[in-house]
């Protein structure tokens, strides 16, 4: 799936797989008896002489039973993107599926928010090339990262182009915007909220990365 974007940018949604969540942690005080279906996607956002990933993606999923698992790498070798052709990659924060893939990019700039260093250690190569920010860093015209802070201490969104929300793992959902509930996993409940009541404004258009983006 692609946006196109201004001044000829583009996102394209790699899937690499499929599970399900419980809803108690779909949802703030949901029903973990209901099975809810999620995705597992990145994002691929050209702009100008970058090519930037947002999520490295995992190639295994310890304790998930995986349907049409490929892994990040080879669902981005499936569109002809090979890991030497990122320049920089975007950790909105450092659980399993969101970062275990890091070590791949070995050409690429990466992108995490402090916090979210202090845990990611046995992701990331020696020589890995980092950039360690507090608050936000812009990575390029019309691309900011910004530390929410909910889901994890230093979880992070990516903003593009003002309106385009890459959300992270902020919520699952699109059901959680329409519901007004913050996920289920949250480090800060009430940043959570923070999030959910912002970008539940219809001027923006939120990318999940684990479900349909439509």
């Amino acid at each position: 799936m692609c946006f196109l974007l201004n001044n000829l940018k583009q996102i394209t949604t790699v899937a690499y797989g499929k599970s399900t969540l419980p809803g108690n942690l779909v949802f703030y005080q949901g029903d973990s008896s209901i099975e809810y279906p999620i995705d597992f996607f990145v994002f691929l956002l050209r702009k100008g002489e970058k090519t930037i990933l947002i999520d490295a993606g995992c190639e295994t999923m310890p304790g998930f039973i995986m349907k049409d698992f490929k892994g990040s790498v080879r669902a981005l070798a499936e569109i002809g993107v090979a890991p030497d052709d990122i320049t920089d990659l975007i950790i909105t924060h450092a659980h399993h599926d969101h970062i275990e893939c890091a070590k791949y990019f070995r050409n690429s700039v990466v992108h995490i928010q402090k916090d979210e260093y202090e845990k990611a250690g046995k992701y990331l190569a020696d020589n890995t090339n980092l950039n360690v920010f507090e608050n936000e860093f812009t990575v390029c015209d019309g691309v900011k990262i910004i530390k929410i802070g909910g889901h994890t201490k230093g979880s992070c969104i990516v903003e593009i182009d003002n309106n385009i929300i890459a959300v992270g793992d902020e919520c699952y959902m699109k059901e959680c915007i329409d519901k007004q509930v913050a996920t289920g996993v949250s480090f800060c409940l009430e940043k959570s909220k923070e999030f959910i009541k912002k970008y539940s404004n219809s001027s923006y258009t939120l990318l999940f990365s684990h479900s349909a983006n439509s």
